[in-house]
């Protein structure tokens, strides 16, 4: 495929990354989190999930060197840019660890999971969606991960393909799903981690540790630049009115 002159230079930009994950990577836990309310109601809910430390990332002096692992990944929800980049960046991180790692997508949101539907996400295909908005690489779902029999299947797929960590990139919906998935897999000591990674065009996912999550970011910029634009036609046809809702 021909690419135009700001294809090219769109894939070429280079995400701005804190000095901690740009080389060697230490991580350091801290203390124990707890839910802002009901705290002991969500203990017995998540009794093995509850209370994990706050783990925080810093400059290493060494990289360390990894066995190969095998990792996969589901968007789940509406979509919102910026989650190409975090599967891009998860490809990265991954083959800077060890190039023999591997990441796979899994299609159409949760139930590719449950359904077993999936693909090797291979550097030619990364390349092709750096950069781009969208969720449409491995595309989405709404489906919700609430029974037990959804639970197996993805511990099913997971160990034919050797996952020992799933990332789920979604709302606050889509990290339920996460939690309930990661109490289910530690309960049952299968060695498959569950990541949560927030993701809203809507801001419904803000505290201490998310000061604004991708996707809420860009729709901000988005609609000022809209109401801006508004504004300076509004001051420049003084006949008309605009209703802003």
């Amino acid at each position: 495929m021909n690419k135009s002159a700001l294809q090219v230079a769109r894939a070429a930009y280079q995400p701005k990354l804190p000095n901690a994950l740009q080389g060697a990577v230490a991580v350091k836990e801290g203390a124990a989190t707890e839910s802002v309310a009901n705290q002991e109601e969500i203990k017995k809910l998540f009794p093995n999930t509850y209370g994990m430390p706050i783990v925080t990332f810093e400059v290493a002096d060494k990289k360390a060197e990894l066995p190969a692992m095998n990792v996969g990944v589901i968007l789940s929800g509406g979509q919102a840019p910026g989650g190409h980049n975090v599967i891009s960046g998860l490809f990265d991180g991954l083959k800077s660890f060890n190039k023999d790692c591997k990441l796979y997508g899994f299609l159409g949101g949760p139930s590719g999971l449950t359904d077993h539907k999936y693909i090797d996400l291979t550097a030619d295909i990364i390349d092709e969606y750096r950069n781009t908005g969208g969720f449409d690489i491995i595309g989405s779902g709404r489906t919700k991960l609430e029974e037990t029999e959804q639970f197996d299947k993805g511990i099913e797929i997971c160990n034919k393909l050797g996952i020992k960590a799933l990332v789920i990139i979604g709302g606050d919906d889509s990290n339920t799903n996460a939690c309930v998935l990661a109490e289910y897999y530690l309960q049952k000591n299968t060695g498959i981690q569950v990541i949560g990674c927030p993701k809203t065009i809507d801001g419904d996912l803000k505290n201490n540790m998310i000061e604004t999550s991708f996707g809420f970011d860009t729709a901000c910029k988005v609609y000022s630049e809209v109401i801006g634009n508004i504004m300076r036609d509004a001051n420049s046809a003084k006949k008309y009115w605009h209703f802003i809702k």
